[in-house]
């Protein structure tokens, strides 16, 4: 990633109204206009802008809004964290590590910053920046940290044992999970889905009229991650009404579903009767790749998804070529208003042997594309499907035990 790419990335603590962008070079926006916080590193050789480096790197800790920016300074990088904690009314922590073999200086541009160092009493040469900018040194393999109070900005000493970036990507894991875990032999993949359901946590789904399709779906996702269901089924309902409207596709039908989840979760129990009602019995093909703004519900309508009413399909599209040989397993996903799947890939030499168990009502399992003529209603079980196109070269391997609990 460069300093010319225009991506952000939300960061916020749940439950708290404060969020901010951090940009592909680590600079944070706050969303509540005041002023951007941008670092900048005094190297050896020379001031290190991020926005101007060619060097800049970014990724998302574990997929969670945990951004760690690099860029290269002389015999090594220039690290930067930034995250968000609740305590204390909530704090942006921003974190420098110096991973090079000599030490560096970093600038910051606003000053009421909270450190856990008091700032360097020396003027600022060589860049230009905002009169009441601070710098800290920060010595070779070691590291500094500042915050951002959310509620009363201003300068002080940095509060003990706030949480670290592992701790709080840790928590953000166990979040995004609730909606339904994954083990997949593809951790882009998996990293992504942990980004799209973080960032859908933190800015709330799309408005339902630019999307009527994608708020149900936004919806129902968030409730699965934890958000109560009551205070949605009114704008559920009126969604519901509008997309029963629309032709049926493969995505309005998992609007319905989703909306039947979020119904069922609110206790609507007539509602959720009427949404059946206009549920479509006829099923229709998952797109190749993913549309835009529909890039989750497509991840995992391909692992599950409900089909006409009262059955669901595993692996729609079958078992992809990457993934051949290779073991994985899904957890929790669902597959009726109340139900959801779990569920193993095994391998024996080519052929794939299936390990499931079902919660919630009893759903009808299919796997209409790697094996047609199987299905079971039994809520656990395991059976050993067909050899998918592709798999004749695969090695035999270890089941290994398998737990769904």
């Amino acid at each position: 990633m460069t300093g010319t790419t225009q991506h952000t990335s939300t960061i916020g603590v749940l439950g708290g109204q404060w969020r901010a962008s951090v940009s592909a070079t680590g600079g944070v926006e706050p969303w509540d206009g005041s002023a951007a916080l941008d670092w900048f590193i005094a190297a050896d050789d020379r001031w290190h802008i991020p926005s101007d480096e060619p060097t800049v790197r970014q990724r998302r800790i574990d997929g969670a809004p945990v951004i760690e920016t690099r860029i290269k300074v002389p015999n090594g990088d220039a690290i930067h964290r930034v995250w968000c904690v609740a305590d204390g009314g909530g704090y942006t922590v921003v974190e420098i590590e110096n991973d090079s073999s000599l030490p560096f200086a970093v600038a910051f541009n606003r000053a009421d910053l909270l450190s856990s160092r008091p700032p360097a009493a020396v003027p600022i040469q060589g860049i230009e920046l905002p009169e009441h900018s601070v710098v800290l040194p920060v010595g070779h393999k070691s590291t500094v940290r500042v915050a951002l109070s959310h509620e009363a900005p201003a300068a002080g000493p940095l509060p003990e044992r706030l949480s670290s970036p592992m701790q709080v990507a840790r928590g953000w894991t166990a979040v995004i999970d609730a909606a339904g875990r994954m083990v997949l032999p593809d951790d882009g993949l998996l990293d992504r889905v942990a980004e799209l359901r973080g960032e859908l946590a933190l800015n709330g789904p799309v408005e339902p009229d630019e999307d009527v399709i994608g708020f149900l779906v936004d919806v129902g996702q968030l409730v699965r991650l934890g958000e109560r269901a009551d205070p949605w089924v009114p704008d559920v309902a009126t969604a519901v009404a509008r997309a029963a409207r629309l032709d049926p596709t493969w995505d309005s039908a998992a609007a319905l579903d989703a909306a039947g989840v979020v119904l069922a979760r609110a206790g609507e129990t007539r509602a959720l009767r009427d949404l059946i009602r206009l549920r479509s019995a006829a099923p229709t093909s998952l797109p190749t790749a993913a549309p835009d703004g529909r890039e989750l519900l497509w991840i995992e309508q391909r692992l599950a998804r409900t089909v006409g009413i009262g059955t669901a399909d595993l692996l729609g599209a079958g078992i992809p070529t990457a993934w051949l040989g290779a073991n994985f397993e899904v957890y929790g996903l669902p597959i009726g208003p109340s139900t959801t799947v779990s569920y193993a890939v095994r391998w024996h030499g080519d052929r794939p042997a299936i390990l499931w168990e079902t919660d919630g009502p009893t759903v009808p399992l299919t796997a209409s594309v790697i094996a047609p003529e199987w299905s079971t209603a039994e809520p656990k079980g395991e059976a050993l499907w067909p050899a998918p196109v592709g798999a004749s070269a695969i090695t035999s391997m270890p089941t290994g035990d398998i737990s769904f609990n």
